[in-house]
């Protein structure tokens, strides 16, 4: 069995990144893996930890074809930016939660050890998730703009003073024109984000779905919406009207300005983003244990053993917690 290429992608910016990815890069070594880290990590990491200094680079010391798997140490923005850094590649990624809510992270730091030795031995499962592809056309209808998300594609006014003028289509029919501050569209990962924020439904990862929700839209048929993943979205910055520009942001890392003609298109991609998976655990329990949401009252399973029905949910809270700065 070869020796596994293991992407190390760490929270350059606080201590406790520093030193989680020291540890890492050290297990990884012990075990006989190769640690890699992405360029500017290095450069930013080995500034702090001068140990890190001879780590293999990404692209140079090693293709990223033949990365098994990333690490993340860090929030779910790190794990947004190592999504990205593995993009091209089938390489799945781990998330150790550094941060606070971490809904895309798979383990809390407490558990790192065991999930780095469980990463050596490539003892974990694969859980795909849906991606978006994300368009932009001038008023010409020429392509300007390509990229992705994992989250959501999001269409913002970009004046704090003037809202936009939208008007929305599903599958090259019109569904609605309408003033408002943007547009949210979102994947099942996503639903937990921007889109949740916004007031759009939890999605079941599960479910293969796309949530479309308008941002304070001066409109009655303004609801989110939830289409099947084979329909085409589209979003065009309609001219006059308000006359104010927008701007799109994808997974709030890439953006794009939108000019009054602009047409963001958005599709199901064809390339899912991998998450390693190291305990089979229900979503109901993530949701309870990331939100912390109070379950006071609950009695056990209403189906029998056998049904799908969990018997427990581990460390959950029975109240809500208190209010923390």
């Amino acid at each position: 069995m070869s020796e596994r290429k293991i992407l190390v992608v760490a929270h350059a910016h606080r201590e406790d990144t520093v030193e989680a990815a020291v540890r890492v890069t050290g297990l990884l070594r012990a075990s006989g893996a190769v640690p890699v880290l992405a360029h500017e990590d290095r450069v930013e990491l080995s500034a702090l930890a001068p140990v890190l200094a001879d780590v293999a680079v990404l692209g140079r010391d090693v293709p990223l074809a033949d990365i098994d798997l990333a690490i993340v140490l860090g929030g779910d923005g790190t794990i947004l930016r190592a999504a990205e850094l593995v993009r091209e590649s089938t390489a799945p990624v781990l998330g150790i939660n550094m941060g606070h809510v971490g809904f895309l992270a798979e383990i809390e730091r407490d558990a790192m050890d065991s999930a780095v030795h469980r990463a050596i031995a490539g003892d974990y499962g694969v859980e795909e998730r849906l991606a978006l592809e994300v368009r932009v056309k001038d008023r010409s209808g020429r392509v300007v703009y390509e990229t992705w998300a994992l989250n959501e594609a999001t269409v913002e006014k970009d004046s704090r003073e003037k809202m936009i003028e939208v008007v929305m289509e599903i599958d090259k029919r019109p569904l609605s024109t309408f003033g408002a501050d943007g547009v949210v569209i979102a994947t099942p990962t996503g639903s937990t984000a921007y889109n949740f924020s916004a007031g759009g439904p939890v999605i079941w990862p599960t479910v293969q779905a796309i949530a479309v929700v308008p941002l304070s839209a001066h409109a009655l048929f303004a609801r989110p919406l939830v289409v099947g993943p084979e329909h085409a979205i589209a979003v065009e910055v309609l001219e006059g009207g308000a006359g104010a520009s927008a701007v799109l942001w994808c997974d709030g890392r890439r953006s794009h300005p939108l000019p009054p003609g602009a047409r963001v298109s958005v599709r199901r991609s064809p390339n899912p983003v991998r998450l390693a998976r190291l305990h089979p655990a229900a979503f109901t329990d993530r949701l309870v244990r990331k939100f912390k949401l109070p379950v006071a009252g609950w009695r056990g399973p209403s189906e029998p053993a056998g049904t799908g029905a969990i018997d427990t949910i581990p460390d959950v809270p029975t109240a809500l917690p208190e209010a923390t700065e």
